[in-house]
């Protein structure tokens, strides 16, 4: 990377704020970040102006179309191109972007997922410009971050409850740093990082797989000879191709102003990991999504396949998504950071006793954040965090948190130096606050770490109940303490936080999470332990849950009852997709390459006998009847999954359905595949019609 300027490189092709600074007039650039401080509207005149040095900046970066970005609820990001030229009657054009352009478009909505939200005739969406997340270019084209919402108002995308979901946690942090002292807070913003997993393979292997194609992921597959039992990739020396892809990748994502930071290679063969530094949580948003898409791009470009899929690979580690996660104000604290001083020590345990409870209060929605059909493979499989939500937060954190419980100075707890407005807490090392990988909600020195979110997800979705919840504890601490006279709230603050820690304490876990005996002892704690989509999916609309979203104007009842319907009906699809390719591929791309072995198998024994009868063909005969029997097998299997998915599918009730298919459907498909993998690992590669493990996972060199 010797040949370019990072700092001249990086965010080059974005309208962030220093190019609105240079460009735009002073009272316009005021009347921007006045809008993105306090949420008020542009006048007509400010976006004009805006839209007119957006696109002509936008052109000199090789623009000649604009996009509305948004993020609908298929999980992806949507766009529709329009260009700039405006014909003139002289038959000529001139390039023009209004400011009614920037502010709205009303693209068609017809087909984005709505849950019954809209009608047909009802069909148009609007999408709205975000200001706080900056605008830029890519492949000749303007993109205008923007929420999606519909004909009548309800919203239909991942951005519109970000944002509100923000907006919520801000007021009432503000609300309770003023009732702490910190008035000169006037904004609090969630940040975020997150770090991305994802597995390369060549890409001429990749076409030759319907599984991948069609479903991220593979559906048969004997096991390599080598898998990650070794260790030895994790962390490992990168190779050329790898190598030359994440080099490319850095620059293309520093462009566009993503501050990659970290790339490593990850536990299984062929997978990989890049980390970011901190954004506010909108703008981290963005970029995750800019990340995921930018990484398929570059790795075509180096004739691979980037897969984004949880679990692209059955035997091996899948892929997830770690969300760290914090608070920091418009003075530049760092709300989940320990301090130094006795009232930064208290506003740290205000603040993070608020985490904890929300995370307990609400540790089914946590759930259903991170549910989806690639997930549900992942969790709970001893390589990544159990579907049972707890919070890790190391020794020493701990130690103080048990004083608090039990109502004692934390100076007579063991090994703990602290007393709340006499001393000063210990600063923790990071590395004891990070030690447990097998934790879902982990403290790491100055931030939790969500490790639950799968690979290909949006992490709005998370940040989002992570903030409501969170808004709705500082709420209850704020209302509590409200009206206590300022020479007995350090006591009431000290009472108050052991209530809350006695009444939360259960969902404080340090130990591994993989264990048998910690499901156990969850269950005992009363914590939830909800193993799939549709089993989590009922909480959502739960009446707590509603009263959580409404009060904070999240969501409506007809919005997330839109989102139940959602997310079942694209669990149900996604494994019905599934079904149809495992058995395309086990019938027309397994089978007569079984057929054929064996037929030359046969015709190898026949041979011997002929040749003469006394040659041995004990073996051909042993392995004729080892695949005989797997045939047999394999097509009662096929049988089985063809009939229950034709089942499956007929069925109309959306929570049925998808319970459907994942109790029956796929269960037959593990059957099915069981069968095909012990048949497929006696078969040579030459008779098979797709590249196996061993050729996808050490493709690269």
């Amino acid at each position: 990377m010797a040949d370019i300027s990072i700092p001249e490189i990086y965010g080059s092709m974005v309208f962030n704020d220093k190019v609105m600074h240079e460009r735009l007039p002073k009272d316009t650039y005021k009347a921007i970040h006045k809008t993105i401080k306090d949420g008020t509207s542009l006048t007509l005149e400010v976006a004009n102006t805006v839209a007119a040095t957006m696109k002509e900046w936008a052109i000199e970066h090789g623009a000649t179309h604009f996009t509305h970005w948004f993020q609908p609820m298929t999980g992806f990001t949507a766009e529709k191109h329009d260009s700039f030229i405006s014909p003139q009657s002289d038959g000529t054009v001139i390039m023009s972007f209004s400011g009614k352009e920037l502010i709205k478009g009303e693209p068609d909505a017809s087909s984005f997922p709505s849950g019954g939200l809209r009608a047909t005739f009802e069909a148009r969406g609007y999408t709205a410009w975000d200001p706080s997340s900056p605008a830029f270019v890519k492949d000749g084209t303007l993109y205008i971050p923007t929420a999606f919402c519909s004909y009548s108002g309800e919203s239909l995308d991942k951005k519109t409850p970000l944002l509100r979901s923000m907006d919520a946690l801000n007021h009432e942090a503000v609300r309770l740093l003023h009732l702490l002292g910190k008035t000169d807070v006037t904004r609090v913003d969630t940040t975020a990082g997150s770090e991305q997993e994802y597995f390369l393979i060549d890409k001429d292997l990749y076409m030759q797989r319907k599984d991948l194609i069609f479903c991220g992921r593979t559906l048969i597959g004997a096991p390599a000879p080598k898998g990650q039992e070794m260790e030895d990739h994790y962390f490992g020396v990168l190779k050329p191709k790898v190598s030359s892809f994440m080099h490319d990748l850095d620059e293309e994502l520093w462009k566009l102003g993503v501050p990659a930071k970290t790339k490593h290679n990850e536990v299984a063969p062929s997978q990989h990991e890049l980390a970011p530094i901190f954004e506010t949580a909108n703008v981290a948003v963005d970029h995750n999504q800019l990340t995921m898409e930018i990484m398929k791009k570059v790795a075509d470009k180096h004739h691979m396949a980037c897969l984004l899929h949880e679990k692209p690979f059955e035997g091996i580690n899948g892929s997830g998504k770690h969300v760290n996660w914090s608070m920091s104000t418009d003075t530049g604290e760092n709300l989940l950071e320990p301090g130094k001083t006795p009232a930064e020590n208290t506003q740290f345990l205000v603040f993070l006793l608020a985490t904890i409870a929300a995370v307990d209060n609400y540790a089914d929605l946590m759930r259903i954040s991170v549910a989806s059909a690639g997930n549900d493979h992942r969790l709970g499989a001893n390589e990544a965090p159990p579907a049972v939500i707890s919070i890790f937060v190391g020794d020493e954190l701990e130690q103080i948190l048990d004083a608090i419980d039990k109502g004692i100075s934390p100076e007579d707890a063991e090994h703990t130096l602290m007393d709340i407005g006499a001393k000063i807490l210990p600063t923790f090392m990071k590395d004891t606050t990070d030690r447990n990988r097998t934790s879902p909600f982990a403290f790491t020195g100055n931030k939790f770490e969500f490790r639950m979110p799968g690979s290909s997800v949006s992490v709005a979705d998370p940040i989002v109940i992570l903030n409501t919840a969170v808004a709705e504890s500082l709420r209850k601490i704020r209302k509590t303490l409200e009206g206590v006279p300022e020479a007995d709230l350090q006591q009431n603050i000290m009472k108050l936080l052991q209530e809350i820690m006695n009444e939360h304490k259960k969902v404080i876990f340090n130990g591994n999470g993989y264990t048998d005996e910690w499901i156990s002892e969850a269950e005992k704690r009363g914590l939830y332990n909800l193993k799939s989509l549709p089993e989590a999916m009922p909480s959502l609309l739960a009446e707590k849950n509603v009263k959580l979203f409404t009060q904070f104007h999240i969501f409506d009842k007809k919005e997330l009852e839109a989102r139940y319907e959602i997310l079942l009906e694209n669990y149900s699809k996604t494994i019905h997709i599934e079904s149809l390719t495992m058995l395309d591929i086990v019938k027309k791309d397994f089978i007569p390459g079984l057929l054929d072995y064996m037929s030359d198998v046969t015709a190898e024994a026949i041979s011997k006998k002929e040749l003469s009868d006394s040659l041995s063909v004990g073996l051909e005969t042993d392995l004729l009847s080892s695949l005989s029997s797997s045939s047999d097998d394999i097509m009662k299997s096929v049988k089985k999954l063809d009939d229950d998915t034709k089942n499956a599918e007929a069925l109309t009730d959306e929570k049925t359905k998808a319970t459907d298919y994942h109790d029956v459907i796929l269960s037959d498909m593990d059957d099915l595949r069981k069968v095909v993998d012990t048949a497929e690992a006696l078969i040579p590669a030459a008779y098979l019609d797709y590249p196996t493990y061993d050729q996808l996972l050490f493709s690269l060199r």
